[in-house]
């Protein structure tokens, strides 16, 4: 039997963090089409899809990830790639693409630092309500 192909687009998220959790559901509000897939950076999972790209997930994930069509994203690119991608006017966020990713990233970093702090954090990955749970992937890879 052949394995499963991952879907072309997955965003990887800190489960534990608040922020984290907060811009997943955001996400999903907005994306009415279903096009993204989530997985929590500390799953199985999530550990298979970077592997290919050479990347091994950190105990305390520091960074958002966007896998699309075969291609990793980090930091404020995944960000704004997203962005690009809802629903609304959120879409218009993708022009700040032209400020040089070290100043994004710059902010993005300040505010993943923080993040705990200033948003709390959970003891474990939540767990999706079962109208959320098709938008995620299974913890463990096929």
């Amino acid at each position: 039997m052949p394995r499963a192909q991952p879907p072309d687009t997955v965003v990887l998220f800190d489960g534990v963090c608040n922020l984290c959790n907060g811009t997943v559901l955001f996400i999903i509000d907005r994306d009415p089409d279903a096009r993204i897939r989530f997985a929590a950076l500390q799953s199985q999972r999530a550990a298979a899809l970077l592997a290919p790209h050479g990347v091994v997930p950190k105990e305390e994930p520091d960074s958002f990830v966007l896998l699309q069509d075969g291609k990793l994203y980090e930091r404020s690119t995944a960000a704004l790639r997203v962005a690009r991608m809802l629903k609304g006017p959120w879409r218009f966020l993708y022009a700040f693409i032209v400020v040089p990713r070290p100043l994004r990233d710059l902010v993005y970093r300040i505010i993943a630092r923080n993040r705990y702090r200033w948003f709390g954090r959970e003891a474990q990955c939540r767990i999706p309500t079962p109208e959320l749970r098709a938008r995620f992937l299974p913890e463990t890879a096929p």
